[in-house]
C-alpha cells in the first residue's frame, strides 16, 4: 500500500496529475501543495497515510507539474477555478466529501474550498498559512504596510518581471528558495531581508544556499522541482498571487462560521509566515467553530512537511484519527 501511484484525470475541463497511496476504499485525504512546489512535497506523507488506511491523493495544482497550465489568462488561477478543480477531482473518484490538507498556497486554497464548497469538505488540516479575514483588499494592505519597501506578493502582481527573473535559472531559484525559507536559512537571519522596492528582485532578498544543503533536501529533490518548472514556467504559479484581490472580493462576505468542519493547523517556529502573522492560532480559535488546536514544530521553517516529516505525519494521523 505504500507504493505511490500516478495518474492523469480530467477535472473541471482540465487535466490534473494525481499521486496516490492507500486502499481505494479508504477515507480520502486530498493534499494540496504550495509555491513553488509539486505533489512531490507530500512524498513523505503519502505512504504513511496510505499505510494507515487512508486514500491519500496529492495533486499537481493547475499551472504546476504535469497538470494543465493555462497561459495568458490570470483569472484562470482564481479561487473559483481552483476550488472547482478540487470539486472535479472529488467527482472523478466518486467522493461526496474528503478531508483536505494544504500547505502554503495549498492551505489558502483549502480555506477557500471550505468557504465556497463547505459541503464537500469533511475536515481541514492546514500547514504554514493560517485562516485570516482581511478587512480590505490584500494589495491595499500590503501597499500601506510596505510603502516603498520590497514585498514579494506585490512584486508578483505584474505579469512579466517575476517570470523573467525566476525562469532565467529555475534550478538556482528553487534551490535558493527551498533553503532560504527553511529552518536553516531562516536561522541565519539573512533570509527575507528588508530592501527597497525599486530595483529589487525576489532572489535579492533570499539567503543564498550553501554548497552542502540541509539533510532534509537533496540535490535530487531540487532536480525534481527544477525539471518541472523548466518545462512549465512560472506564469501559472505566480498568477495565484495575482488573484488575491479577486479572491478576497469573492469571499469577503462569507462568515468564518461557514467553516464549521473540524480544523487543525501546524507550522514551523521559524516559518516566515508565522513570524509575519503572530497570534494566528488564537485568532483561528476565536473565529472557527471547531478549531482543534495548533502544533508548532520547533526549529522548522516554511517547508515543515519536508523538513520534519515524522512530526508532521504524527500530527496528521492524530488529527484524522480524532475526527473519524
Amino acid at each position: 500500500m505504500s507504493e505511490i501511484r500516478h495518474q492523469q484525470i480530467g477535472a473541471n475541463g482540465i487535466d490534473l496529475h494525481v499521486a496516490s497511496c492507500g486502499p481505494e476504499d479508504g477515507p480520502p485525504v486530498i493534499l494540496c501543495h504550495g509555491f513553488p512546489e509539486l505533489w512531490y512535497s507530500w512524498r513523505h506523507q503519502l505512504p504513511v497515510l496510505g499505510e494507515a488506511g487512508y486514500r491519500a491523493l496529492a495533486l499537481d495544482l493547475r499551472g504546476y507539474g504535469r497538470s494543465s497550465h493555462p497561459s495568458g489568462d490570470v483569472a484562470a488561477y482564481g479561487s473559483d477555478r481552483l476550488t472547482a478543480d478540487l470539486c472535479g477531482l472529488l467527482d472523478h473518484f466518486g467522493y461526496r466529501q474528503a478531508a483536505f490538507v494544504g500547505h502554503d498556497w495549498g492551505a489558502m486554497l483549502v480555506w477557500e474550498m471550505g468557504k465556497l464548497h463547505p459541503d464537500r469538505v469533511a475536515s481541514i488540516y492546514n500547514l504554514s498559512v493560517p485562516f485570516s479575514q482581511s478587512p480590505a483588499r490584500p494589495t491595499e494592505i500590503f501597499e500601506a504596510i510596505f510603502a516603498d519597501k520590497f514585498f514579494y506578493m506585490l512584486y508578483f502582481q505584474e505579469v512579466g518581471p517575476a517570470e523573467a527573473e525566476l525562469e532565467a535559472d529555475p534550478r538556482t531559484f528553487l534551490r535558493t528558495m527551498l533553503y532560504a525559507a527553511g529552518g536553516e536559512g531562516m536561522a541565519t537571519g539573512e533570509a527575507l531581508v528588508d530592501a527597497p522596492r525599486q530595483g529589487t528582485g525576489f532572489l535579492d532578498i533570499l539567503a543564498p544556499a550553501p554548497e552542502q544543503l540541509p539533510g532534509w533536501l537533496t540535490e535530487a529533490d531540487v532536480d525534481v522541482y527544477a525539471r518541472a518548472f523548466a518545462e512549465t514556467g512560472f506564469f501559472g504559479p505566480l498568477s495565484f498571487y495575482r488573484n488575491i484581490d479577486a479572491n478576497w472580493e469573492r469571499g469577503k462576505d462569507i462568515p468564518a462560521s461557514t467553516l464549521a468542519m473540524p480544523v487543525g493547523f501546524l507550522t514551523g517556529s521559524l516559518d516566515p509566515v508565522a513570524l509575519m502573522m503572530p497570534g494566528a492560532a488564537e485568532e483561528m480559535a476565536a473565529a472557527l467553530p471547531d478549531f482543534r488546536g495548533a502544533t508548532t514544530v520547533d526549529g522548522a521553517g516554511h517547508w515543515v512537511q519536508q523538513e520534519r516529516p515524522e512530526v508532521t505525519n504524527a500530527a496528521l494521523l492524530a488529527f484524522h484519527s480524532s475526527v473519524g
